[in-house]
């Protein structure tokens, strides 16, 4: 079948800044499918207008019943950027559909201020929680941002401020390409109080004051960087886990007694797309995870309500485990190693002489390497210091074949 559905960005310049292969596609449809925002951009024609459904995911049943008829899809922008044809892709083929592209948000953004896109990050809040934003916040790196509406002007702020980043130079560009385009420039702690343009992109230049909170996105964040009752996967020896697990984009971890979620955050942080499940019984540490996860930019982590191994049932087949206690539990490692992707990693940390004997016996059945992590500390001894170990964990390290 040759194509049947053009995907067609338009901006705020509307009808007179499409190309002509967009209007010729318009002027050809049958049927026409947008926001109310977009379709009032366009002159009057024969097509029939279909609004974008709500829920937006019905948006599948009703393209899935115009398939085969001459239709086109208006889209914000360039619909490959954060926008509708990712989405419209998953269900149909390539081969059936045409992707004309308008200026992105970002294009335009960068022209505006001068900034060249590959030195910046581009990332999007709108559809998803503004937490997003503090995986990207570093000193002098530059953040293009498609924003939610008039709201997250204010939300950005409040972070970068609370990061110890009120200096920021924030740009606000509102209604870029159209008669109502307006450039406004700031310090993140000198927001303007007026009202924003729903239909706003942010520009940050990120600077660190000498007491910011700055959050590697390598791994092995300081314990204080969260908020925990003293079960989580010290610094040193998350660094060495992290490195075990090897995230990889688009993968996903399970953080089996999840604790304060460090390790499952820490992946997310790692690599663009990791997904993570924090699997957590007790209802005060999925509180705890709940705010680490807001603070430290990784908001799409889930936290599940239930021990191991009853919970493995419900959840996705993982690319790697992380087991950082209750290993020892019947049907722990049994039942993540039994659900764990081919070529999936597992690595599991013990304190315990029990945790330890049972690992040596998981080892000798299943392989992998054993691995003893010794980490000492300064700290004094009356006038005088010394390094005072801390408890040594055993860690298991294996790919499953």
């Amino acid at each position: 079948m040759s194509h049947w559905l053009t995907i067609a960005g338009i901006g705020e310049d509307g009808f007179e800044g499409l190309g002509a292969r967009a209007r010729h596609a318009l002027a050809t449809a049958k049927h026409v499918v947008g926001s109310e925002r977009t379709l009032a951009m366009l002159p009057a024609s024969s097509a029939k207008r279909h609004e974008w459904p709500q829920p937006f995911a019905a948006v599948v049943e009703q393209l899935k019943a115009l398939r085969g008829e001459p239709t086109v899809v208006l889209a914000t922008g360039d619909p490959m950027n954060f926008g509708v044809a990712r989405k419209i892709l998953t269900f149909v083929a390539k081969d059936e559909t045409e992707i004309i592209p308008h200026f992105s948000a970002f294009s335009l953004a960068a022209a505006r201020i001068g900034w060249s896109l590959p030195d910046c990050d581009c990332f999007t809040i709108h559809g998803r929680p503004a937490a997003n934003v503090e995986g990207f916040i570093q000193p002098g790196v530059r953040l293009l941002i498609l924003t939610e509406d008039e709201t997250s002007v204010a939300e950005v702020c409040r972070r970068l401020v609370a990061r110890g980043f009120g200096a920021s130079g924030v740009t606000v560009l509102e209604n870029m390409g159209g008669p109502r385009e307006k450039v406004e420039h700031f310090a993140a702690h000198a927001m303007p109080a007026r009202s924003w343009s729903p239909l706003n992109t942010l520009a940050v230049h990120c600077i660190a004051a000498a007491d910011a909170k700055i959050w590697s996105r390598v791994p092995g964040l300081s314990d204080d960087a969260f908020r925990h009752d003293g079960k989580i996967t010290k610094r040193e020896v998350r660094a060495a886990t992290l490195a075990a697990l090897a995230p990889a984009p688009d993968q996903l971890l399970w953080d089996v007694g999840a604790g304060s979620g460090s390790v499952g955050i820490e992946w997310m942080r790692a690599v663009r797309g990791c997904e993570a499940i924090a699997i957590e019984p007790d209802a005060d540490r999925r509180a705890m995870i709940a705010h680490n996860a807001d603070a430290l930019g990784t908001p799409r982590l889930k936290i599940v309500p239930h021990a191991a191994p009853t919970a493995y049932d419900a959840l996705p087949a993982p690319d790697a485990v992380f087991i950082g206690g209750g290993i020892s539990e019947p049907g722990t490692f049994e039942g993540a190693w039994e659900r764990l992707r081919p070529g999936g990693r597992m690595v599991a940390n013990v304190v315990t002489l029990e945790g330890e004997m049972h690992l040596y016996d998981l080892q000798e059945k299943f392989g992998g390497e054993l691995v003893r992590i010794d980490v000492s500390v300064l700290t004094r001894v009356g006038n005088l210091r010394a390094m005072r170990p801390r408890m040594a964990v055993t860690q298991w390290r294996l790919v499953k074949p």
